[in-house]
């Protein structure tokens, strides 16, 4: 098989209907009762840590991060991440998550920037890109989600153990894309 060639591009709002129907593609309506969808609503992501993949003039992935608090930890939660099903053993999500993770660790230099990435999905897939379970009754999500799935990626030295409290939206300001 050839190596696809995939572009890695910051996401701009010309990419916003595109993204939007791909993730209506793949995770159909059920997204919008998901506990991680009720974080995301209403809460602006970061353009400047989401990023799309293209291959050619076809948006096939898009990675998105958005501004959370766990207790008084700014943090940032990972997701929707979605690949167009023909795509999906290439490399592209977890190139996508790399290239997020990167952006977020360049801005931590910012005031209140997030120490740490969230996210609900599977340990197999993301254990292998940094995170790990968050143990049992140290945070809060607002809705139903299985423990096992609440995984933490930290993104500098901040002992594990900071990380307690409700997840919540941040109603901080972000930066401006």
């Amino acid at each position: 098989m050839t190596e696809l060639s995939i572009s890695l591009l910051a996401e701009n709002p010309s990419d916003d209907a595109a993204i939007e129907r791909l993730v209506a593609r793949t995770f159909g309506p059920g997204r919008f009762a998901r506990t991680a969808y009720r974080l995301r609503e209403n809460n602006p992501h970061r353009r400047d840590l989401s990023f799309t993949a293209y291959i050619g003039t076809m948006l096939v992935g898009s990675v998105r991060l958005t501004p959370i608090e766990i207790g008084q930890l700014p943090a940032l939660l990972l997701g929707p991440l979605t690949v167009e099903p023909p795509f999906r053993s290439h490399g592209i999500g977890r190139r996508l998550v790399e290239r997020s993770l990167e952006a977020a660790k360049a801005a931590m230099e910012a005031p209140g920037a997030a120490r740490l990435v969230l996210l609900v999905g599977d340990e197999p897939y993301y254990g292998r890109l940094g995170f790990h379970r968050v143990p049992n009754g140290q945070v809060s999500l607002p809705g139903p989600v299985d423990p096992a799935r609440v995984l933490v990626c930290p993104l500098d030295a901040t002992p594990l153990d900071e990380m307690r409290g409700a997840v919540r939206k941040a109603f901080r300001a972000a930066p401006a894309a």
